[in-house]
């Protein structure tokens, strides 16, 4: 089990840019693939980046592909995710999770996994 900690969040103009971060406590970092996910008050978590524990292969969602890059630093238990050319429909919480020895797909949230409590990203028109 991890603990998980996001941040890097804030308000930003539409084209904007932001990185976010999520920390991981705990041991064996490296052995837990780590997903992105961003929610909405009122509808259900989207899956936006996935990291894979073992190689480092990468997954995005489609909105978000070639705007957004996940990576992760092992020796620092963090994972990141570099947001570019935002816009208003990028607004929502982020969270960061994590699944041990988790694979690429399926993309749904694994609700048995590890939570962070998210970070806010606001992006202004």
């Amino acid at each position: 089990q991890v603990q998980l900690v996001e941040s890097g969040g804030g308000l930003v103009q539409a084209g904007g840019s932001l990185t976010l971060s999520c920390v991981a406590s705990g041991s064996s970092f490296s052995t837990y693939t780590m997903s992105w996910f961003r929610q909405i008050p009122g509808k259900e978590r989207e899956f936006v980046a996935r990291i894979r524990w073992n190689d480092s292969s990468t997954w995005y969602a489609g909105s978000v592909k070639g705007r957004f890059r996940i990576s992760r630093d092992n020796a620092k238990n963090t994972v990141y995710l570099q947001m570019a050319s935002l816009q208003p429909e990028d607004t929502a919480v982020y969270l960061c999770s994590a699944t041990q020895w988790g694979s690429l797909f399926p993309t749904l949230p694994d609700l048995d996994g590890d939570w962070g409590q998210g970070t806010q990203v606001t992006v202004s028109s």
